[in-house]
């Protein structure tokens, strides 16, 4: 059995109901919700939420909400992989086993229901027990500067100030958009920086971090266009 599980807690503060919040017409959570039912891959979508309106709004959008997230695993200082251990823990005894897990997040407009099934198939394929979204770096991370309290400027990495951009490494960061992890793999909590897991590269025009309200505004302009070019 696969299942999706979208952690969606209420507490946002920085973008107040974050998870619920209108971006581009639909409450943002919907936009992951449909990514994966469209996909087809998974025979429950659960939103782990610690919130009765979020619990409404994805039912609403088609997941469920079978139980309410514990107040121990909805604070600012949880991260996701002991949420999803406690969907799966709570799935396994209510529903039966699960050969693999897809955290989700909420807050992830641009993820694309092929995405979702390639991360899958990259992670059979290559025998990997997790995989995971990455976008390149727009600009060479060898090449980045620091700023000290004095306004001084210095390079993290000098020995490359005279070394040609197309010479220098690609470096890749988290997309935050999906996880996939076999069973034990997320009951265990393995780092998905590491030789169990495996990266689906997306262009970097389908990528973008939702934590600040100019986040949010950019977000928007940049779906609106993506969308358009579909």
């Amino acid at each position: 059995m696969k299942v999706a599980v979208i952690p969606a807690r209420g507490g946002s503060k920085r973008i107040p109901r974050k998870n619920i919040k209108d971006f581009c017409g639909k409450p943002i959570i919907a936009w992951s919700i449909e990514a994966a039912k469209t996909s087809k891959l998974f025979e429950h979508i659960i939103v782990s939420t610690d919130d009765v309106e979020i619990a409404e709004v994805a039912q609403n959008w088609g997941a469920e909400v079978p139980f309410m997230r514990p107040a121990e695993l909805s604070n600012d200082f949880v991260g996701t992989g002991a949420v999803t251990k406690h969907a799966i823990e709570w799935v396994v005894e209510h529903y039966g086993e699960i050969d693999y897990v897809c955290t989700i997040y909420a807050t992830a407009p641009f993820i694309k229901p092929n995405d979702l099934v390639a991360g899958f198939e990259r992670m059979v394929k290559f025998n990997k027990s997790i995989a995971f979204a990455v976008t390149s770096f727009p600009f060479p991370i060898q090449r980045a500067i620091r700023i000290d309290e004095s306004g001084n400027v210095s390079m993290f990495q000098p020995e490359h100030l005279m070394t040609r951009s197309q010479d220098l490494e690609p470096a890749y960061h988290d997309a935050g958009q999906f996880y996939w992890a076999n069973f034990d793999a997320a009951l265990h909590e393995i780092p998905a920086f590491s030789d169990a897991s495996v990266a689906l590269i997306l262009p970097r025009y389908q990528v973008q971090d939702i934590d600040t309200p100019e986040d949010w505004e950019r977000a928007e302009l940049m779906f609106s266009a993506w969308r358009q070019s579909l």
